[in-house]
């Protein structure tokens, strides 16, 4: 993953984060995502027809995993109703969870972190808008899907509109199939627990959190395995961008904020290069009757008893 910064370097005061500024960076973010996933809309039957596509395409390589899986999630509730709240919730508490945890406990990785996610979904949201695509649970019943999110909607909080809230289906973009970013971020929770966990149990969790997403949208019906692979290439090219972003985004911060001297921010110091007994001299000027020896000699020849006690003195300030 690109850093921002080296671990165990300390950011510069001008440079560092804040809660207050970041935190609505992060809700502007969300924001656009909801927003685009509305604005993408694209027509029914241009998106069944992506749809349709893609499970063609499964078909014909063999990997079209999300029959068997819909199958088992509508046949057995105790698998189904768990995967409906997982697909529900988890992809709008973990993600910020982490970035929360991040900001306070790994400052140092966190600017690098948030800009791979966000330039990620930004991605996300082209794809939305280029290639509107049916889910599986809305495609006629002939192919063989059951919505679970609609089966079992009376043990939770949705309807039948995907993961919204009952009465709330309309604010959301049923056809933002492509790619998936249920399994994109969950990959990057994963990323940051693995690399920034430092237990055994996140390790664990890294794996065990992306993987059972990818299993859940299928099993679901929300979306197709290649909606799932084309989340994680999504995720790749984000990460290959981050570095850049962070350039351009420092260029910006140089360019439109004045930069003020580094002397003036180091402890005990006025903004000059040297202060001493509060008297201002330029880097190098020696101070008044300051005589220097090398240890173990004396005196600089010519300079009398007082000077090389005055020298001393001052090399031993």
């Amino acid at each position: 993953m690109p850093q921002a910064e080296t671990p165990g370097t300390e950011v510069s005061p001008r440079n560092r984060l804040r809660w207050w500024t970041e935190l609505p960076l992060i809700l502007l973010v969300y924001l656009s995502y909801s927003a685009g996933r509305l604005l993408a809309r694209g027509d029914v039957f241009g998106a069944t027809g992506h749809g349709l596509a893609l499970l063609r395409a499964e078909k014909l390589l063999h990997i079209n995993a999300e029959h068997p899986l819909n199958r088992l999630f509508t046949r057995e509730a105790w698998l189904g109703i768990p995967a409906d709240f997982w697909y529900a919730s988890l992809h709008y508490l973990v993600t910020p969870a982490i970035l929360v945890w991040l900001f306070r406990r790994r400052t140092e990785y966190y600017r690098a972190a948030r800009t791979w996610l966000m330039t990620s979904t930004f991605l996300g949201l082209i794809g939305f808008t280029l290639m509107p695509t049916c889910p599986p649970r809305l495609l006629s019943a002939g192919q063989g899907f059951v919505d679970t999110m609609a089966q079992y909607s009376s043990y939770g909080w949705w309807g039948g509109d995907a993961s919204a809230p009952r009465g709330l289906g309309g604010m959301t973009n049923q056809y933002a199939a492509m790619p998936s970013l249920h399994v994109g971020w969950a990959l990057w929770c994963g990323v940051m627990l693995w690399r920034h966990g430092g237990s055994r149990w996140a390790k664990a969790a890294a794996v065990v959190y992306p993987l059972t997403t990818a299993i859940v949208v299928m099993g679901t019906a929300n979306h197709y395995l290649l909606d799932a692979i084309a989340g994680v290439a999504v995720m790749g090219v984000g990460l290959l961008l981050a570095r850049p972003v962070m350039r351009a985004a420092d260029a910006l911060r140089a360019r439109f904020v004045p930069r003020s001297s580094p002397a003036a921010h180091a402890p005990g110091t006025s903004g000059s290069p040297v202060v001493s007994g509060g008297c201002q001299t330029s880097a190098g000027e020696r101070i008044p009757r300051q005589r220097l020896s090398r240890p173990g000699q004396g005196a600089e020849p010519g300079a009398s008893p007082a000077d090389a006690g005055e020298g001393a003195a001052a090399a031993a300030r």
